[in-house]
Parts: C-alpha cells; sequence; structure tokens
C-alpha cells in the first residue's frame, strides 16, 4: 500500500516515522525546508504543494491544522480511494464536503506515535477498518470507535491526555524538589514511575493498583487524601469534559 501524507508538522512526522518501514510513503506540504528535512530523515518521496496536486486514487493521511481545512483542499484534484483525517472536531460530513474520497476515516493519534506508543482512536467508513487499523498500528495501539461522539471524547482522553499527564509528572517531581530531592534525581524517579506504570496498569485495573498500594493509616493513605482535599480527581473529569466540549466547538 502506498500512504499520501498531507501535512509537515510534528504529528505527520510522527505518523511518516512510523509508517515508512511498512509503505511507500510521499509527504505533501507547503513549506519547502520541512519537506527537504523529512526526506533526509526518513528517504520518502516530496511533493511541494504551490498550485495542486493530484490525490486520484491514493490512500491520504490529512494531517493539517483544521483551520487549513478549505485553504488546503482546494489545492488537492482528483478522488482519493482513502482519507484517513487527523484533524480534531472535523467531522466526516465536513470532511465529504471538501474532500472527495471513496472512503473517509477519522483518527486520532497522540504525539506518542513518535516512539511507536500512539494510544490511536478510529470510526468512519467500516469497509476501510482493517486497513486503517493496519496504518494506525505502525505507530501504535489502535481503538475502533462506533460514533463521532465517541472519537470527540476520546481525543479529550488520549489526544490531549499527554498534557494533562505532564502536569502530573511536573508536579510529581516539585513535590519530590519541595521536600529535598535535587531537580535531577526527582525527574529520574518520575521517568521511572511513568515507565513501570504502563505494565501495570495493563493488567490491572486502576482501583485495585491504588488499594495495593495504599496501606491503612500508611505514607500512601496521607498523601491520597490531600489529593481528594485538592479535587485532583474531579478536576480531571472536568479537564476531559472542558477538552471534549472545544473539540466540539
Amino acid at each position: 500500500m502506498k500512504l499520501t501524507i498531507i501535512g509537515t508538522g510534528k504529528m505527520a512526522e510522527a505518523i511518516i516515522k512510523g509508517t515508512h518501514l511498512n509503505f511507500e510513503v510521499e509527504v505533501v506540504g507547503r513549506d519547502l525546508e520541512k519537506l527537504e528535512k523529512l526526506e533526509k530523515l526518513y528517504n520518502i518521496k516530496l511533493v511541494h504543494l504551490v498550485n495542486y496536486c493530484t490525490i486520484e486514487a491514493k490512500n491520504v493521511i490529512f494531517c493539517v491544522k483544521p483551520y487549513v481545512l478549505k485553504e488546503v483542499s482546494q489545492k488537492l484534484k482528483g478522488e482519493a480511494y482513502s482519507l484517513l483525517s487527523v484533524l480534531a472536531g472535523t467531522t466526516l460530513s465536513s470532511l465529504k464536503e471538501s474532500i472527495k474520497a471513496e472512503y473517509y476515516v477519522r483518527i486520532m493519534p497522540n504525539l506518542a506515535a513518535s516512539y511507536g506508543k500512539s494510544m490511536s482512536t478510529l470510526c468512519g467508513d467500516v469497509e476501510f477498518k482493517d486497513e486503517a487499523i493496519k496504518i494506525c498500528q505502525c505507530f501504535g495501539k489502535t481503538l475502533w470507535l462506533g460514533s463521532e461522539k465517541e472519537i470527540d471524547i476520546a481525543t479529550a482522553v488520549a489526544g490531549s491526555g499527554p498534557a494533562f499527564l505532564a502536569l502530573v509528572a511536573e508536579a510529581l517531581s516539585d513535590g519530590g524538589v519541595k521536600e529535598g530531592l535535587k531537580r535531577e534525581d526527582a525527574d529520574v524517579l518520575v521517568r521511572g514511575l511513568f515507565e513501570g506504570f504502563s505494565p501495570l496498569l495493563d493488567e490491572n485495573h486502576p482501583a485495585l493498583l491504588k488499594d495495593a498500594v495504599m496501606s491503612p493509616g500508611g505514607t500512601t493513605a496521607a498523601g491520597y487524601a490531600a489529593l481528594e482535599e485538592g479535587g485532583v480527581r474531579s478536576s480531571f473529569i472536568k479537564a476531559v469534559i472542558k477538552a471534549y466540549e472545544r473539540t466540539k466547538e
């Protein structure tokens, strides 16, 4: 399968990094300097988007900012075989109005795609489901969802999630520094914590993990009570709700 990736930003590069060894990849973009950098890194075909380019019968991953959808789509000629859109909050109906394709799929990866560790959600034409999942598995795990509402919610959880978890990581490190740890040591501890947490979460429900660590009257129980006093759980729920509302906007 050949892939045409439209865009040269961070997410586009993460997808290129994950797919270029498994597919024949060409990248379409307006920034020639970025295109040439990507060519040197990944040895891929370049298409400098000046006036227009053809997407006839191609498998296209549309990876630009949502606000330039109309501007860029006007430069695309022909009907794609498939269109996989990374545009947050951009509906399938909007994509169909702007770009011609036989199959449409919305995908929402996150920046962990750069390391082949994205948690990507997908929805759209089920006829292209298997192919879309195969593509996205090149840069991490996948989850096919049954509606656009669900993928918008998933965007708030898995798409925005790295920023939320970064806040947790920074706060844990700050706590260690406040009590006397060197910053570099606190950062090492937090990185190790996150690395070890993933396999634990694969095998255990979060509530069971919490109970396994929190002994009666112990240190974890004291810290956990402080988190509850600060409304941390409620704040994270509100963060997902606000991010979802913004996605709909």
